[in-house]
């Protein structure tokens, strides 16, 4: 069994990445919260550079391998914004969502087009980047909140194939098409190659 620290102090995003585990049949890798107050400087320009400055904080921190990923919605009509200040773009989330649909009020729904990305690095806690690696998913801004699930920006992210916000797919939908998770497996596939 090897344990990697998880560069977050969100346990929303360790219940759902030991969640995507457990989809990925991978019971010899656990994923752990960083000890204490985690709150590094993301000073990076890009989601790969502050991604990169998680893990490394955490792996040295719990002194062993960490994986971190930095994730942003990005709004093609709002010239990529939220982008790497998704998660400090308003005080909370009802905020965050309020201002993306006031900044979106007068755009149509042809130009609603918007991706969620997600980078993933896994450090090691002398500061080598071990791996990366990047998910995306695309939808569109919808012009309301819908969904019960999820978290962020779920509830306005629409996905025109599926018919649904992803605050409105299930557990298992979101494990297996989620921006993570497709930065996941291809992640677990090369920690299970490399260390396992």
């Amino acid at each position: 069994m090897i344990k990697i620290a998880l560069g977050t102090s969100n346990p929303h995003k360790l219940e759902e990445i030991n969640d995507m585990l457990k989809e990925l049949c991978s019971e010899d890798i656990e994923f752990v919260l960083v000890d204490g107050d985690f709150n590094p400087d993301e000073n990076g320009l890009t989601f790969e550079e502050n991604s990169y400055i998680k893990a490394v904080e955490a792996a040295k921190i719990m002194n062993m391998p960490a994986l971190a990923d930095d994730t942003g919605l990005c709004v093609d009509a709002l010239d990529g914004r939220p982008g790497i200040y998704s998660a400090r773009y308003a005080p909370n989330q009802e905020a965050k969502i309020k201002k993306i649909l006031e900044e979106m009020k007068d755009v149509s729904y042809e130009n609603r087009k918007a991706h969620f990305a997600c980078t993933m690095t896994l450090a090691a806690p002398d500061g080598t980047k071990l791996h990366v690696q990047t998910g995306r998913i695309d939808g569109i801004i919808d012009t309301k909140p819908s969904g019960e699930h999820g978290f962020g920006y779920d509830p306005i992210f629409f996905i025109p194939e599926l018919n649904k916000t992803m605050a409105q797919m299930t557990l298992k939908e979101k494990n297996t098409l989620s921006h993570r998770a497709r930065a996941l497996k291809p992640m677990i596939d090369w920690i299970k190659t490399n260390f396992v």
